[in-house]
């Protein structure tokens, strides 16, 4: 198939021009990077977005991956003599791979099976008489078929063979399998069971134990929790339709006449779905499913990091921040307002070792550095050490203190990475160095640490890791590319993720910086080592410099549209810095009199915002919090409150919010809005700040149940009228915890 329809097939499906579609993909095909073209080459696309881009990237590498599979098999039929004008053109028209397979399916070589070795005794020519299924003497044809040599012993004997080899023919039939396959999705059952004896080994899958649902409405995080329930060898799982369903499809199609022969086809069809196409079709559908899951539970994880790397950012403050701790004390750290560490030292405000001199560190390093704002993780003792620092009374107002979520703190503290940045500081310190700097710019902190780490999925060990890690570098991306990096600070790691650079390049950037000082401007780039003009063109555009000569180097407008603005500068009499300063001047441009082959209007509108606001950060300001006080633990809550709270984790299910008292609560999906919900992104995002009610509390069990509504109703558990065995469970220290029980109890 030439790569034109490809095209119209791509362009059809997403709903868009095919010309749109050609040039995207050509774009991609040079290596071009999906952030450069969505921002920088609007006119040649038609101004299509990220998620637009992505789309064609993946569409067309599905439909490539297709069309070599299909020359792969035609090629396979073809040596072996028997591809026929009609199978080549069902071959041509195969839509997906699933029916490329079923048709390639009776020419693939196999092992031997039932059916081969029958063939091998001179049965195929009694299966093809059985087959037409006409009268005819059936045992005075099949003792024809007798031969002692090749082990044919009796009749009873050659119709099993025959038998055999029609169970094979109708587990290779493409349009059978097809319509198998959409019974399977129509109406299939997953079923779970616990394998006798795992019992209480197993006692975290007990919601599984005798479990059953329709295939179709099974949710994400449930498959993926019996599936890892069955790797984990505690569970069993099943999938198919009713039996005598299947059987009674597929006799439709094979069994066309009431005769002998076409008894033999119903009982070789009954043989052929149980041992042959039940365990095939199963094992496409788990697959299929497993797919799907992972699928919606890696773009759940994505949604969360995508919210949590473009959090409000504190901007370029002095902090000083505290990684807090009962027994081993709260780690303090000063950082200047470039993030650099100033100076590090340990407190003992808790017991058991209570120290006096606590607060006076603490105001002392606040003097020193002109410190600006406090970040807190919210580990252990960090509630009540936000209490502490609250309560000295000569701290300056003016001074926040904020509480820092610090998921992955320590996995940058023990990483490469932080040994790199700090190679004579021990665990401790890089870890609250890490908690200040992401209070001040959380994208360019979490971009250190490994996706994986930072806690906003739902059973993300058990995923495909590959699509995983190709999703969250790509979110990470994007986001990097969407906010700009300042060239002259941005870390090795924050660079790596711009646009056409990669970890190479983004070393010998810091190197050359290390080296010959701070870039001046954005051609002085080209200097750097392995730095061609393709990749210049792919990166220029997303790296700012702040005190850069020209003002454009400074804002988001493409080196090779900087002749569009001194054109207009020009125009006006003005200089270029002059023109980004004045509203009164950019009102007086006429963009249709700048346009010319190569920038168009959508070019030309975006110079304009960039003039407009140049370098423009587009997160969210940042907007203090602070948790109700007095509330610092599951005991101090009661049910009735009201609290503000910040969703720390998004899932299918519903959203994870933190109050305050080192224990995330759950707003269940029903409890998120008072109208229905279908999807919790829609109604709340990782680390937005939320007011919820307490609805029930299980302190033995560690569980806190919260509600969004404005009038909520109990979602308590004891008494509750749950499903089936399905408790409602979760550990609030892996948000990737089960809760089937509240999604199947409260709707889809």
């Amino acid at each position: 198939m030439s790569e034109v329809r490809l095209f119209f097939k791509i362009a059809d499906k997403l709903k868009i021009d095919s010309k749109q579609v050609t040039a995207t993909v050509g774009l991609l095909d040079e290596g071009a990077t999906i952030p450069f073209i969505s921002r920088y080459r609007k006119e040649v696309t038609g101004s299509l977005d990220e998620v637009q881009v992505m789309q064609i990237r993946d569409e067309i590498e599905r439909l490539r991956q297709l069309e070599s599979r299909r020359e792969s098999i035609l090629k396979s039929i073809d040596s072996q003599g028997k591809l026929s004008d009609e199978l080549k053109d069902k071959i041509m028209d195969a839509e997906t791979l699933s029916q490329l397979e079923d048709l390639y399916l009776p020419y693939k070589p196999k092992r031997r099976t039932k059916a081969t070795i029958a063939r091998e005794k001179g049965l195929e020519p009694l299966a093809l008489m059985l087959m037409e299924q006409k009268n005819i003497d059936l045992d005075a044809e099949a003792m024809s078929f007798v031969n002692e040599e090749k082990e044919v012993g009796s009749p009873k004997e050659a119709l099993q063979g025959a038998r055999d080899i029609v169970a094979e023919m109708v587990s290779e039939n493409a349009e059978a399998r097809e319509k198998l396959r959409n019974l399977y999705k129509k109406a299939a059952t997953i079923k779970s069971r616990v394998i006798k004896g795992k019992e209480e080994e197993g006692e975290k899958f007990k919601d599984y134990f005798e479990w059953e649902e329709p295939l179709s409405q099974c949710p994400s995080h449930r498959m993926l929790a019996m599936r890892r329930g069955e790797k984990e060898d505690f569970l069993i799982i099943d999938i198919q339709p009713a039996s005598e369903d299947a059987i009674e499809l597929l006799n439709k199609h094979f069994v066309t006449a009431n005769n002998d022969c076409s008894k033999q086809v119903a009982q070789a069809v009954e043989d052929s779905y149980h041992r042959l196409l039940q365990p095939s079709i199963e094992a496409e559908m788990r697959v299929q499913h497993k797919e799907l899951a992972d699928v919606k539970a890696i773009q759940v994880f994505a949604d969360n990091l995508r919210e949590l790397l473009l959090a409000s950012p504190l901007g370029q403050k002095a902090i000083l921040a505290i990684d807090p701790g009962f027994r081993t004390g709260c780690k303090v750290v000063a950082l200047n307002r470039q993030g650099k560490l100033m100076e590090d030292s340990v407190i003992y405000p808790h017991e058991p070792r209570k120290a006096m001199d606590a607060e006076h560190t603490i105001l002392a390093m606040c003097a020193k550095y002109d410190i600006e704002a406090i970040a807190i993780g919210n580990g252990t003792a960090g509630r009540e050490t936000e209490a502490f620092v609250r309560k000295i009374d000569v701290l300056p107002k003016e001074i926040n203190v904020i509480m820092v979520n610090e998921s992955g703190a320590s996995v940058y503290s023990a990483s490469d990475v932080a040994r790199e940045e700090f190679p004579n500081y021990d665990l401790t310190v890089r870890g609250s160095v890490s908690i200040g700097r992401r209070l001040a710019d959380p994208l360019a902190e979490l971009v250190k640490i490994d996706a994986k780490s930072i806690g906003v999925g739902q059973y993300q060990h058990d995923v495909d890791q590959v699509l995983l890690k190709s999703k969250l570098d790509e979110v990470v991306s994007s986001c990097v590319n969407a906010v700009g990096v300042e060239l002259n600070t941005a870390s090795k790691q924050l660079l790596t993720y711009v646009s056409g650079l990669g970890p190479t390049l983004a070393q010998n950037i810091v190197e050359y910086r290390n080296e010959h000082g701070a870039f001046k401007t954005r051609k002085e780039l080209m200097k750097v080592a392995r730095m061609g003009e393709k990749v210049f063109e792919q990166a220029a555009g997303f790296l700012r410099i702040r005190d850069a000569v020209n003002p454009l180097d400074k804002s988001a407008v493409h080196p090779e549209t900087y002749h569009v603005v001194e054109k207009m500068a020009a125009d006006l009499g003005c200089s270029i810095e002059e023109l980004m300063n004045s509203k009164e001047q950019r009102k007086q441009i006429k963009l249709v009199n700048y346009v010319t082959d190569s920038v168009g209007l959508p070019t030309l509108q975006d110079i304009m915002k960039e003039l407009e606001k140049p370098g423009r950060d587009p997160r969210k300001t940042f907007e203090a919090f602070s948790f109700t006080e007095g509330i610092d633990k599951p005991e101090d809550l009661r049910i009735g409150m009201k609290l503000p709270g910040i969703v720390t984790n998004v899932t299918n299910f519903g959203a994870f919010v933190d109050v305050g008292v080192h224990q995330d609560g759950l707003v269940h999906i029903s409890q998120l809005s008072d109208t229905f919900v279908d999807d919790p992104n829609k109604v709340v995002k990782v680390a937005q700040q939320v007011t919820v009610t307490v609805t029930e509390l299980d302190l033995k069990r560690n569980r806190i149940a919260l509600s969004m509504k404005s009038d909520p109703d109990s979602v308590g558990i004891k008494g509750s009228s749950a499903p089936k065995k399905e408790e409602i469970k979760y550990d609030s220290g892996d948000m990737n915890s089960a809760l089937a029980a509240l999604k199947q109890k409260f709707g889809k």
